[in-house]
């Protein structure tokens, strides 16, 4: 399968300027040439994938979470097969004789692996947990990532997956800036949207998070971050500041279109960047496809989402990543080092107040 996406190059030269220290182009830059030399993609696991029942697990793991998850909701009681794909682009139409395992399967042939950078609102010490909702409003989204070496195929096992993004009106925990990059320090005690989760023998880690909402200067986005060698501390929390991967995964726009006129969403004033004119999914878009397939639990977007991911990581780079803020058991505390915006204000410490950092 592959994903129609159609990328600008749009880079405002505001954004660029208004961050005063990290340069991340560079660190995008860096990391992209860390891989080089390596496999840029799954096609060559396919194979071995599907004989060692990978591909035949992920379809009965994904198909049971769907159901589970509409049970769960009371939502109508539904074939499977009627889990339509409809609104992320691809070359292949699902209609509604579509078997699961089309619907669910890893296209590990064609996912690839964009390595990226943690952004200004990586938080070290967050919760090992798969629920990462808190109180917060907004769609419901259960996410299937499976994380597979690229050199060997095989499963990444029982390495730490961390995910965080913003919340529905685009507002992050765990840092000391708020809506609109305004200054918020009370942001640094929240954990909402942050948590890790120990991959399983197929490699995979599953969470229960929301729809992330959007914030000026970004298209709408989730982080993730493979930790292989850490170890929770006492209190289940992961304070680790190396890092085998460092990713973004993004949304079809129309998918986006529609999430943004419910609820919070709606009430979220910040400016919308649209997947074209995101330069980081750019920079990502040109050797991965970042894309998470899903499909519709109920009859419409707010009923819940169901998403996955499968994706390649070279498990012998290691690399320090960067954290605005540790968190505590007592709160947070912010990173005036951290040289990746965010924290002190937006851009990093001493930037002006209301600019957004070069990349978020």
């Amino acid at each position: 399968m592959r994903f129609d996406l159609i990328v600008g190059a749009a880079v405002a030269a505001s954004m660029v300027s208004a961050h005063p220290g990290h340069d991340h182009r560079q660190e995008l830059a860096e990391r992209t040439a860390a891989l080089q030399h390596t496999k840029k993609d799954l096609s060559h696991c396919a194979e071995k994938i599907r004989a060692r029942g990978l591909e035949k697990r992920s379809v009965e793991r994904r198909a049971a979470l769907a159901t589970n998850l509409m049970k769960r909701s009371n939502l109508k009681d539904r074939d499977l097969s009627s889990l339509l794909n409809v609104s992320h682009h691809s070359d292949n139409e699902y209609t509604l004789d579509t078997p699961e395992s089309t619907l669910f399967a890893t296209n590990n042939s064609c996912v690839l692996s964009p390595e990226s950078i943690e952004g200004p609102y990586y938080v070290s010490g967050e919760s090992v947990r798969k629920n990462i909702v808190e109180s917060e409003p907004g769609v419901d989204l259960a996410l299937d990532l499976q994380v597979l070496d690229i050199d060997t195929c095989d499963p990444v096992t029982g390495a730490y997956l961390e995910i965080w993004h913003c919340n529905s009106t685009g507002v992050y925990s765990g840092v000391s800036s708020g809506g609109d990059y305004e200054s918020a320090p009370e942001n640094l005690n929240t954990t909402f949207m942050r948590g890790a989760v120990k991959t399983d023998e197929d490699g995979v880690a599953q969470f229960e998070t929301l729809f992330p909402g959007h914030y000026t200067g970004r298209t709408t986005h989730i982080h993730v971050l493979l930790h292989v060698n850490a170890t929770p501390l006492a209190n289940g929390t992961i304070r680790s500041t190396t890092a085998s991967h460092v990713g973004q995964i993004f949304f079809d726009q129309d998918l986006i279109n529609g999430v943004e006129e419910l609820g919070a969403y709606a009430t979220n004033t910040q400016a919308l960047t649209t997947n074209a004119d995101d330069f980081i999914l750019e920079a990502i878009a040109e050797t991965s496809d970042p894309f998470v397939q899903y499909v519709l639990l109920g009859e419409s977007i707010a009923d819940g989402l169901l998403g996955w991911l499968s994706f390649g990581v070279n498990s012998s780079l290691i690399s320090n990543v960067s954290a605005a803020a540790t968190y505590y058991e007592g709160g947070g505390v912010e990173n005036p080092n951290s040289g990746g915006g965010g924290p002190g204000g937006p851009g990093g410490p001493g930037a002006p107040s209301g600019t957004p950092p070069a990349s978020v």
